[in-house]
């Protein structure tokens, strides 16, 4: 090995971003406050959308926004099995079932063909991901969700910001779910957000947020405030604090310049491997504004000598990591316990995950680092051809 590593993600966190934390660490006040309410607001606005709700996980923002349109035991939400745990476990939350999708081979979003099959009176919620950063067929899955009385709630866990036919993912759906994880294109450290122009929604998932009372901490312990609450609902402790949020406040002040920047890596990429008939790279439809959290190749292992594994391992000993998005749900063994479902129930999601690698793209990579990963990638494609 030589040459200094290029890990697969980096934050991209400033002086800026510590300053902001040092401020709320000195001001006294450090749980939800006026940070998490300027930070739901500039969101909102960012996004389009008439309110914003913070929480601590986008996995918090999932469950309020299932919970909130009365998602209970005996309802289906249908969920895509290539995504992350957080998706369907959050239906499971509710003692309700999560109905796993194939994918579609290209962007490796839901397949809609496959959404149509799997949709039955019993059907809530359609949960669409936007992976990698790329919008689903909003307008169809709208239609679908319409004709079978059924919500959408965007998981959008991967798509800040992103944009579908020139609407900004955040405002599209009644219900848009974000994730600030560390990996993620805005980060908070731990975090997320719901989004709606449903103000009565929103109120109900604020309320839930912290216990289900009327009031939060910050009217209760101000001047301002009164210590009397009401409970209204046997609620959560999903509170965004202020220390998150001002993270958060600095990252969407940046939101632009790190969505330049992730853009430019995706091309630099697209136009390096172009000639690499052993790899097929990702595309953003010309329809969408394409977030880029995600820049996964796809390995045409019949043109090499080497597994998916054995490529990420010929890529650490060029010095770059890189990781695999997702192990689609239904080959994990709660799923195939539970429900019995086999490989070839998803036939596209399968295939796709033993031939899907993820390099590194953010924002606080230099062209020394994307130099480094197109040399990696080509050297190891070099010399496992066939």
């Amino acid at each position: 090995m030589s040459g200094k590593w290029v890990p697969f993600h980096a934050p991209s966190i400033g002086e800026e971003e510590i300053a902001a934390v040092s401020q709320v660490l000195r001001s006294g006040w450090l749980t939800s406050g006026s940070k998490v309410k300027e930070f739901e607001s500039l969101f909102a606005e960012q996004v389009g959308a008439k309110h914003a709700v913070a929480t601590n996980s986008g996995t918090a923002a999932l469950h309020i926004a299932l919970e909130a349109l009365g998602v209970k035991e005996g309802d289906e939400v249908i969920v895509p099995t290539m995504t992350f745990a957080a998706t369907a476990e959050v239906v499971h939350y509710l003692r309700a079932t999560p109905v796993l999708v194939d994918c579609e081979p290209v962007t490796l979003n839901l397949d809609l063909n496959a959404l149509d099959r799997a949709m039955t009176r019993r059907t809530k919620v359609i949960m669409p991901v936007h992976f990698g950063g790329h919008p689903c067929e909003m307008d169809r899955i709208q239609r679908l969700a319409e004709s079978h009385h059924a919500t959408v709630v965007e998981d959008a866990a991967h798509a800040f910001p992103a944009c579908y036919r020139d609407r900004q993912v955040g405002h599209i759906s009644e219900v848009t779910c974000f994730s600030f994880y560390a990996t993620k294109p805005l980060t908070t450290g731990e975090g997320g957000m719901a989004t709606t122009d449903n103000a009565e929604r929103a109120e109900h998932m604020r309320c839930m947020t912290l216990h289900g009372i009327t009031k939060d901490a910050w009217n209760r312990y101000t001047a301002a405030g009164s210590w009397f609450y009401e409970i209204q609902f046997p609620g959560y402790k999903y509170n965004m604090t202020d220390i998150a949020a001002a993270i958060g406040l600095v990252q969407l002040q940046r939101s632009g310049q790190f969505l330049q920047s992730r853009t430019q890596i995706a091309a630099m990429y697209n136009e390096a491997f172009a000639d690499l008939a052993e790899l097929q790279c990702p595309i953003a439809e010309p329809h969408v504004g394409h977030a880029w959290h995600l820049y996964i190749i796809q390995l045409q292992l019949n043109r090499l000598r080497i597994s998916r594994n054995q490529f990420i391992e010929a890529l650490k000993k060029e010095h770059v990591g890189a990781s695999v998005h997702f192990i689609p749900l239904h080959l994990h063994p709660y799923y195939r316990k539970t429900f019995g479902y086999r490989p070839e129930d998803f036939p596209q999601a399968t295939a796709l995950f033993d031939r899907i690698v993820s390099l590194p793209i953010y924002p606080s990579m230099d062209e020394e680092d994307v130099a480094a990963v197109i040399r990696a990638v080509r050297t190891v494609v070099a010399q496992w051809r066939r």
